[in-house]
């Protein structure tokens, strides 16, 4: 196994770095080295479950479904693959049936956190999903969903039905943006301080920032460690109608939702959320729906703003880093719900790390202070500009997932994790995000991250790493008896462990 050349020692730069460096393995390898806190998994780790996997008479069962012809599953590395194809029915069908035992289980952790933060019964939001949310789902999102259902309950999990599911889907998009729109409509008295979540760090670069002068992507999710611990399905889906997709995703859910994909036409996507955006409109299509449409049909950067922005709700408000392979063409789509801006560019960089760009979309749709260089967002996007300078010309997959990983506090000018750098650990931090409502030492943080290039996305690859790439593995247990104010979340919050970065590609088996 050889090793990633290492960036340049701080003591020759004016700016400190100091990037965790990862090793660089051939195709078909278990992986590609880790952060030193991962190697007592690694062995673990390398391990895959077969098609199937959680029930020995699931594999029977496929053998005897026509729904399930083609589809399977394994786990490599802290991820599990599932491989989807047919109707939208069928897809839904195989994603609920291979997947019901992590949708049940993301589900219990889902309706914890709703429940506690909003201060909305379960209740409220089912009738939400009913009501106001699948009127706007597109037909053929539907019947997806009405097929996780259906998978489900051929499983055995008859308790979950229809509106829980399309709640599971809405889970970025009603609490932070839906709740803060119905207390002030409703002038409700115990309104709970619901704010739009600020969570990932993400670049995209092409031309003269890149070594081949071709699109590099990369993207870190950010989030609570109840829901990036369950954040490790790693989609590929073989639609009868459009394009196939390669995507990290959440169980149960037809879109990525951190949003990291591409699809076999050379789009590739990912994006970061606009920190404290506040916009909702009720007769909008739900997010989810919009954000698969467009990853599965769109065939242009155009293309995927068009579909992105048609019928927008103002739900999951982000800032969308584009490429097309076959241009070389690279964008950012900032899409608010009043005002959106697109910039492309065939020779740039776009950077991302939850702070507006567009003046319209800072001043009229958020309440955010892109002035204030202590917050998480302002930090990580000066760290973000001095990785560009420095790295202009000589950026590949390689750098990439150095810099997703990296742990440089640029406003303390020093080495973290914390809550201010690129790869963020807010569990190790006594301050905290205000912005986000995070308090001292809320576990959450950077949960895991996934790199492509041009070259790979031309075969439908990616490298993905689960567990946060910096930092050591979490451990529930001890955290919440040294941070009580967050009981709260012990039935659902469990271990986190770092593993090693890990190549996936479409229509991939189990490599073991």
């Amino acid at each position: 196994m050889r090793q990633t050349t290492k960036l340049i020692p701080a003591t020759l730069l004016p700016v400190v770095v100091a990037i965790a460096v990862y090793g660089w393995g051939v195709r078909g390898a278990a992986a590609r080295g880790g952060s030193a806190s991962a190697a007592g998994t690694m062995e673990a780790a390398a391990k895959t479950v077969p098609a199937g996997a959680g029930s020995a008479g699931a594999t029977a069962a496929a053998a005897r479904d026509p729904r399930l012809k083609g589809a399977y599953r394994f786990d490599e590395n802290g991820w599990i693959y599932v491989h989807l194809e047919g109707s939208p029915e069928d897809i839904g069908f195989q994603h609920g049936y291979l997947l019901a035992p992590e949708i049940a289980d993301a589900l219990k952790g889902i309706e914890l956190e709703d429940v506690h933060d909003t201060h909305h019964t379960w209740a409220f939001f089912r009738s939400a999903a009913e009501n106001m949310l699948w009127p706007r789902v597109p037909a053929e999102y539907q019947a997806e969903l009405k097929g996780i259902v259906a998978g489900l309950h051929a499983r055995g999990e008859k308790n979950i039905d229809l509106w829980d599911v399309v709640v599971l889907n809405a889970f970025q998009e009603l609490p932070g943006y839906y709740v803060p729109w119905y207390d002030a409509h409703h002038k409700k008295a115990t309104a709970a301080h619901m704010t739009s979540p600020g969570n990932c760090s993400a670049f995209i670069a092409t031309g003269a920032w890149t070594k081949n002068h071709q699109i590099v992507i990369a993207h870190n999710a950010w989030t609570n460690y109840i829901d990036g611990e369950r954040w490790r399905i790693m989609f590929d889906i073989e639609p009868t109608h459009g394009y196939r997709i390669l995507m990290d995703g959440f169980p149960g859910v037809i879109t990525s939702d951190d949003d990291f994909g591409m699809n076999s036409d050379g789009i590739m996507i990912t994006e970061t959320t606009i920190s404290q955006f506040n916009g909702w409109e009720p007769n909008g299509i739900p997010e989810f729906a919009r954000s698969r449409e467009a990853l599965q049909y769109a065939d242009s950067i155009a293309s995927y703003v068009k579909i992105l922005n048609k019928g927008n709700n103002g739900g999951y408000a982000n800032d969308w880093l584009i490429g097309d392979r076959k241009t070389g063409e690279i964008a950012r789509f900032e899409e608010g719900l009043k005002y959106t801006k697109l910039w492309t560019t065939k020779s740039g960089y776009y950077t991302s790390a939850n702070f507006p760009s567009d003046p319209n979309v800072t001043k009229f749709e958020t309440t955010f202070n892109p002035n204030d260089p202590e917050t998480s967002p302002n930090a990580r996007h000066k760290r973000w500009l001095e990785l560009m300078k420095q790295y202009k010309g000589k950026i590949d997959a390689r750098l990439a997932e150095q810099f997703e990983s990296d742990t440089y506090d640029a406003y303390r000018k020093r080495q973290g994790p914390d809550q201010r750098s690129l790869c963020g650990r807010n569990d190790y931090s006594a301050h905290g995000v205000k912005i986000w409502g995070w308090g001292p030492y809320y576990p959450g943080g950077t949960i895991q991250a996934k790199v492509t290039d041009s070259a790979m996305a031309g075969k439908m690859e990616m490298f993905a790493h689960m567990g946060p790439p910096c930092g050591k593995n979490f451990y529930a247990k001890p955290f919440l008896a040294a941070h009580p104010q967050y009981d709260w979340m012990k039935p659902v919050l469990r271990n986190m462990l770092l593993y090693p970065w890990t190549e996936f590609q479409s229509g991939e088996a189990a490599k073991h």
